[in-house]
């Protein structure tokens, strides 16, 4: 039977003659209204060709067709700050702006990572100790804020603090950031991304070797603070994806309609190679204007 004479029979060849649908408009609508990419876990230093491994990841990045508009990168920018000396610091932050700089053209936003932040005893009470010189480095005022780009609303949290005894370190928010997060979300209609470093919810931790009974979460590997965190985000259905890496594997968890996706690392396993069955990448999402969203992991 001809398409028309069956659209007839069923009663709606007027209909579809007199619908003001377009084609051309359903196509429209279903274009993303932005294309980020999320690098995370880079761990730059001046060894193990990690410079060349970076900039090429940087290339495949901006040579992804449709265009990516813009990159969150989830931390640990540098190998590791924690107890190292400053000249050793400066080194690794030079390079990554150097090569930052040189071969990627796209805005960058930044979260700080647990590597990124100067912890060692003797250095209390200098001027760039904590955190201070990684947000002197990135221009940041604050290690938590938030931007708006074409219709979505994204929150960049901090979620690396001390431990409740003040060794290092925990993954958490603490009630000034948390109220700040209550507040931005009660004056949020659009949807939101939020990007942190350790995962808010994650499903890597039950990867373990040799396990018996039971499994060890420690706080320093995913929020301590994960239940009051999603008991916020169930009063605001508009949150609908939390980025983050830190554990080096890709997962993806959907809870209360929330997806928390961990993308992996762009240096893989610090570098050698994969980490378990992760090879070296980062997440690749498109984001809609009615709040959806399509993601995936690129292996560059």
């Amino acid at each position: 039977m001809e398409r028309r004479t069956l659209l007839k029979g069923l009663g709606l060849g007027g209909l579809i003659l007199s619908s003001p649908f377009s084609f051309a408009a359903e196509k429209e609508k279903e274009k993303p209204v932005l294309r980020v990419a999320h690098l995370t876990d880079i761990h730059l230093k001046n060894k193990w060709n990690a410079p060349k491994h970076y900039a090429d990841c940087l290339h495949h990045v901006q040579q992804q067709s449709p265009k990516v508009d813009m990159v969150l990168n989830g931390g640990d920018i540098v190998f590791d700050m924690n107890k190292e000396n400053i000249t050793t610091i400066d080194e690794q932050w030079k390079l990554i702006k150097s090569i930052t700089a040189g071969e990627c053209s796209l805005p960058i936003h930044y979260a700080i990572g647990n590597h990124d932040i100067w912890w060692a005893e003797n250095n209390k009470g200098q001027a760039v100790y904590g955190k201070q010189y990684s947000l002197d480095q990135l221009q940041l005022s604050s290690p938590y804020y938030s931007f708006v780009k074409n219709g979505w609303k994204f929150i960049i949290l901090d979620s690396v603090h001390l431990d409740i005894d003040n060794t290092w370190y925990i993954g958490k928010l603490g009630d000034e950031q948390f109220s700040w997060l209550e507040n931005e979300l009660k004056t949020t209609s659009m949807p939101v991304c939020v990007m942190s470093h350790i995962p808010i919810l994650t499903a890597t931790l039950m990867i373990e070797d040799d396990i018996v009974n039971k499994w060890q979460m420690l706080g320093g590997d995913m929020h301590t603070d994960t239940s009051k965190i999603i008991r916020l985000f169930y009063q605001h259905p508009n949150v609908k994806l939390c980025l983050s890496g830190h554990i080096h594997l890709r997962d993806k968890v959907v809870y209360n309609n929330v997806t928390y996706i961990c993308d992996g690392a762009v240096s893989g396993a610090w570098w050698e190679g994969n980490r378990r069955e992760t090879a070296p990448g980062y997440g690749l999402i498109d984001l809609y204007a009615d709040g959806s969203f399509s993601e995936q992991y690129v292996n560059y």
